[in-house]
């Protein structure tokens, strides 16, 4: 293996730097005298001069400390100075090398030096020459440079053979066809002895850029997706043997392009089980990539998440778009269905893979499924319906995620809930002819029961959010049972006034109807505070008085400023009256403390207090 000059002439210095301090410390350990020899009478012997002595120090100099190779500045000159020498040199020095052989090649075209065969033979034979050269380099240790090489190469060979096809017509498209084919075979052979990923890249944007550069403008549906079909199953088998995952998204990507041009320029309607079967193919394979991807992830998984739901939005709104031109009944059949192949898919386990990525990818199945279920409901049914269809799916999403204790779900349940409830105040119009036996009581009491279903699961459990989701479902579930009320107070003196037009004292009539129906307004809120508040003391539940607090001060304000002036004597009586009467009767409830809400005082003059 070849060392680079910049790393050897380091390596030197620091060499250079070792000696000299091995020097130094060999003079510091030699600074006390010799001792002096003992003299001999068998042969004097001409002594060697004495070594010099050093002159004494104070105080002996503190070894340096020991040299790191620490990145200087000059160091980081030097890898950028490499780097700029070894990668973008050489991809340069390939382009003015094309650049260079192109202007040959057009000028010997042009004097007509090369007939059309000579030209895709050069073509072909220059192609393959710049593989096997670059095969040189990879051996020497030089695999960027090789890669480079070889992406030239196989560049040349797919537009040789595409000129071959396209300009010269020199073979058919068969044979074009089928040597492009062995061209991307070829390459992930290499990709896969050589264990090298980009040369996996180089194969799949070849193999997808194959029916472009074939491309004659006739319809070929068949051909081209059985083509992708084997393309893709080839990227799906390449990633099971490799931890090659961005393999699935350029297959993907690659795919879906070509699905879109072919579907904007030949797809219609007599073409629909045809197109549907291979986008269910597509829709299958990709299906299960996410389940090989997750051997190579580690903590949350988010790449095997991304791709099942980018996937499944794909396919669905590609079906969208095909099967409700046929029927919607039938495009909500076939979400379900779709549905159905989550939960599937849920139970399969992928082997050797982070439990932590695997169970994100569960539960991604199962959002999608009921996702899809959700989508069902309002292209299979109608009007109302759909309302109510949403809130069972939030029951039953609320049930199962309970069962599972699985917080998901119920995000889930309360999205559903969500979309339920704006669809019933801001949507839905109804027209009843009875009263209260109804479509809007019944789309109400369905509203309500869910919300009271959350607030029960919401008390079974002790923190903070589900503290939080319980008061929200419990206000929300008042506030509708309240307006449900108000709306079939206003039917039913709607309708009142409707069979007084018919008269001729309309006018008085008409006054009289709104008298009675304002007063019937404050009597049905002061109804309902009092029954909160009763349900309060009941439950033991200041959340649920307060409650009954804010609306009992919301009617006296309504009675004291408008009934004031509007009502009638003896309306106006009853409003104060009853009023009165209730507020009293809550006043007295407090102040004899039957539920202890505050402390007493242990003596019989406290006990008598509140009499």
């Amino acid at each position: 293996m070849e060392i680079p000059q910049s790393q050897f002439e380091q390596l030197l210095g620091q060499v250079r730097e070792l000696t000299a301090r091995v020097h130094r410390l060999e003079t510091w350990l030699c600074m006390a005298p010799a001792a002096p020899a003992t003299p001999t009478t068998v042969s004097p012997k001409p002594e060697a001069p004495a070594p010099p002595v050093p002159t004494p120090e104070v105080t002996r100099p503190a070894p340096p400390p020991p040299v790191f190779a620490v990145p200087s500045q000059t160091a980081e000159r030097s890898d950028l100075e490499e780097r700029i020498g070894s990668h973008w040199l050489n991809r340069i020095g390939i382009a003015a090398v094309m650049i260079g052989m192109s202007y040959f090649l057009k000028y010997a075209f042009d004097n007509g030096w090369i007939g059309p065969t000579g030209r895709i033979a050069i073509g072909l034979i220059a192609g393959i020459a710049v593989v096997l050269w670059s095969e040189r380099f990879r051996s020497r240790g030089y695999r960027i440079f090789s890669y480079s090489l070889k992406a030239l190469g196989i560049g040349v060979l797919y537009l040789s053979l595409w000129a071959a096809f396209q300009v010269y017509q020199l073979i058919p498209s068969g044979a074009a066809f089928f040597c492009m084919l062995v061209v991307t075979a070829s390459t992930c052979a290499l990709a896969l002895t050589q264990d090298t990923e980009i040369l996996a890249v180089f194969a799949i944007t070849g193999g997808f850029s194959t029916p472009v550069l074939l491309s004659t403008g006739v319809n070929r549906e068949i051909a081209l997706f059985s083509y992708l079909t084997l393309l893709d199953l080839g990227t799906l088998a390449l990633v099971f043997f490799k931890p090659w995952r961005r393999l699935l998204w350029l297959g993907f990507a690659g795919t879906l392009i070509l699905y879109v041009s072919w579907d904007n320029e030949f797809y219609n309607r007599t073409e629909l089980t045809t197109t549907l079967l291979f986008a269910t193919i597509f829709f299958t394979i990709f299906a299960l990539a996410p389940l090989f991807m997750l051997r190579q992830e580690r903590g949350q998984g988010v790449m095997p998440l991304m791709f099942a739901f980018v996937n499944a939005l794909t396919y669905f709104t590609q079906a969208y778009v095909m099967i409700t031109e046929v029927s919607k009944a039938a495009m909500a059949w076939f979400s379900l269905a779709v549905a159905a192949v989550y939960v599937a898919l849920n139970r399969v386990h992928a082997k050797h893979a982070d439990e932590s990525a695997a169970e994100n990818l569960r539960l991604m199945h199962v959002a999608l499924a009921l996702g899809l279920i959700t989508v069902a409901v309002p292209i299979r049914l109608e009007a109302h319906w759909i309302t109510i269809g949403w809130f069972v799916e939030s029951a039953v999403l609320l049930w199962v995620g309970n069962r599972m204790k699985s917080e998901l779900l119920n995000v889930f349940a309360l999205t559903a809930l969500v979309l339920g409830v704006g669809r019933l105040l801001i949507y839905d119009n109804f027209e009843n002819t009875r009263l209260l036996f109804n479509m809007r009581m019944l789309v109400y009491a369905v509203a309500i029961a869910v919300l009271g279903l959350i607030a029960y699961y919401a008390t079974k459990r002790d923190d903070d959010p589900a503290n939080n989701i319980e008061r929200i479902a419990t206000v929300a579930l008042n506030i509708l049972a309240l307006r449900a009320l108000t709306l079939e107070v206003e039917d039913y003196y709607s309708r009142q006034m409707q069979t007084a037009g018919a008269g001729n004292w309309l006018l008085t009539n008409w006054a009289e109807i709104r008298i009675a129906r304002d007063f019937t307004y404050s009597a049905l809120w002061m109804g309902y505070g009092a029954v909160l508040m009763l349900v309060g003391f009941w439950r033991r539940s200041a959340f649920i008085r307060w409650q009954a607090l804010i609306l009992t001060a919301l009617t006296t304000i309504k009675v004291f400023v408008w009934d004031t002036h509007e009502l009638d004597r003896i309306y106006r009586i009853l409003s104060f009256v009853v009023l009165g009467v209730l507020l009293l009767a809550v006043s007295f409830a407090y102040q004899r403390n039957w539920l202890k809400l505050s402390p007493r005082k242990n003596s019989p003059a406290g006990d008598n207090a509140g009499v």
